[in-house]
């Protein structure tokens, strides 16, 4: 219970940069606006839900990329924004993207919180989409977390899929959590089936970030398999993607895990480069912790 309170303290404190400049923004909007306009009219809610949007991308943008304190700000602000256009649908999207970095960032127990409040909210509004996706990101933390068997998180989230029809993004998070319970299961050939959907969604709808994210799972699943020329070929497609978005933390784990896969490929020059250039792009980042174990594995190879 401490742990919990601390944790909501420091996240309130990180929310205070975004407040200051939400409060400058809007400043800005109010000195630039036609003051005969009635306050609190439909083009005062739409800027908040546009704000709001646009704080819920960064934020997962951020957590995405290893950037947890500035993610936790972001998204923070997203939510705040999201209540003061009184929006249920905006607010659970923005627990939804808050529970995930959380979790990313090793605080589980406020993720699942996070998650439950959104599935609350959800079936609340009612909203039977969103309180299945609400379900599919509680089932992927139990997946990431251990708390459940990959075969009941499959048979959960295979339940689950049916009510995402709208969502493209969601629909392709679920086949995210899919195919990594698959890959668990050591069913590699279905694993690889549940990421491509994913995706196919990404591509199609220009998520480049997203979609080198699903190249790099597609190349853990085939080093699994013993397939490492396939693994070495998807992690490249990653590399090629991080690299177009300037992604510094994506680059960083693919030639990681290049290395990774030219090691277990009996390939150990190539397992020392691909490590020490991932150690490079870390220590650029500020990582230094990391980059001086993987230069320690590199001498290791």
């Amino acid at each position: 219970m401490k742990e919990r309170l601390l944790m909501k303290q420091r996240l309130k404190k990180l929310t205070t940069a975004a407040l200051a400049a939400a409060v400058a923004g809007f400043l800005t909007i109010g000195a630039t606006s036609c003051s005969s306009r009635p306050r609190g009219d439909i083009g005062e809610v739409q800027t908040l839900r546009m704000l709001a949007e646009s704080q819920l991308e960064l934020g997962s943008r951020e957590a995405d990329r290893g950037n947890h304190e500035t993610a936790f700000i972001f998204l923070n602000e997203s939510r705040r924004l999201a209540t003061l256009a009184d929006d249920p649908g905006l607010l659970v999207r923005s627990s939804l993207a808050l529970g995930n970095a959380l979790l990313s960032a090793g605080h589980a127990a406020e993720a699942f919180d996070e998650w439950a409040f959104a599935e609350r909210m959800a079936q609340a509004m009612p909203d039977a989409q969103l309180a299945a996706v609400s379900r599919v990101h509680a089932a992927r933390g139990r997946l990431t977390t251990g708390t459940a068997s990959a075969q009941a998180v499959l048979d959960d989230v295979n339940r689950e899929i049916a009510a995402i029809t709208s969502d493209q993004l969601y629909l392709a998070f679920s086949w995210q959590v899919i195919g990594l319970s698959q890959r668990a299961l050591s069913r590699f050939a279905e694993a690889e089936a549940s990421m491509m959907r994913s995706l196919a969604i990404h591509e199609r709808g220009g998520n480049l970030e997203l979609a080198a994210n699903d190249w790099f799972v597609i190349g853990s699943i085939r080093s699994l398999s013993g397939n490492y020329p396939g693994a070495l070929q998807a992690l490249q497609q990653a590399v090629e993607l991080d690299r177009r978005t300037e992604n510094s933390w994506g680059l960083a784990n693919d030639w990681r895990a290049k290395g990774d896969v030219h090691r277990r490929a009996g390939n150990p020059a190539a397992a020392r480069e691909a490590y020490l250039r991932s150690a490079a792009i870390f220590r650029a980042m500020g990582r230094e912790d990391i980059a001086a174990n993987l230069e320690e594995m590199a001498e290791q190879v």
